[in-house]
C-alpha cells in the first residue's frame, strides 16, 4: 500500500472513534432534571388576563367568543345586541365574578326557542358558562 493510502485510512479510524466521544460531550448531566443550562424555550403559565365586562366587544369576543360559538349573530328585533354578543357579555360577568352563578349571569338572555336552533339563546348561554367555570378552574 501507499503511504497516502495508509495516512487515510488512519485518519478515518481516528474520525470514527472520535466522532461518539464528541456526541457525549455535547450531552447535559442532567437532562431533563431542569438545570438551568437547557437551551429550549422557558416557558411561564402567565398569560393575557382575560377581559372583563367592561371591555370593548371585540376584545371580549376575542377571548370568549369560543364559548359562545354556538350563538346565532343575527339580530332579534326587540333585543338589545345579538345573543352572540349577548352571551359573550355573559361570560366576561360570570369569568370576572365567582360569586354570579351562570345563570344570573345570563339572565338578560332570550329564552324563546328559535327555530332551528337547539335550546333557547338563555340555555345556551348558561351551559357555555358552566363550561367557561369548568375550564378556569383547571
Amino acid at each position: 500500500m501507499k503511504l497516502q493510502m495508509k495516512i487515510a485510512m488512519v485518519l478515518g479510524a481516528l474520525a470514527l472513534a472520535v466522532t461518539p466521544a464528541m456526541a457525549l460531550a455535547s450531552q447535559p448531566t442532567n437532562p431533563g432534571q431542569g438545570d438551568g443550562q437547557s437551551n429550549g424555550p422557558k416557558y411561564t403559565p402567565e398569560g393575557p388576563k382575560t377581559p372583563g365586562p367592561g371591555a370593548s366587544l371585540p376584545e371580549k369576543a376575542k377571548a370568549y367568543g369560543v364559548y359562545c360559538k354556538d350563538q346565532s349573530k343575527k339580530h332579534v328585533k326587540g333585543e338589545k345586541g345579538t345573543p352572540f354578543s349577548q352571551c359573550v357579555t355573559a361570560m366576561a360577568k360570570a369569568a370576572n365574578n365567582e360569586k354570579l352563578t351562570p345563570s344570573k349571569a345570563c339572565k338578560g338572555m332570550s329564552k324563546k326557542h328559535v327555530k332551528g336552533e337547539k335550546g333557547t339563546p338563555f340555555s345556551q348561554c348558561v351551559k357555555a358558562a358552566a363550561k367557561l367555570r369548568k375550564d378556569q378552574q383547571s
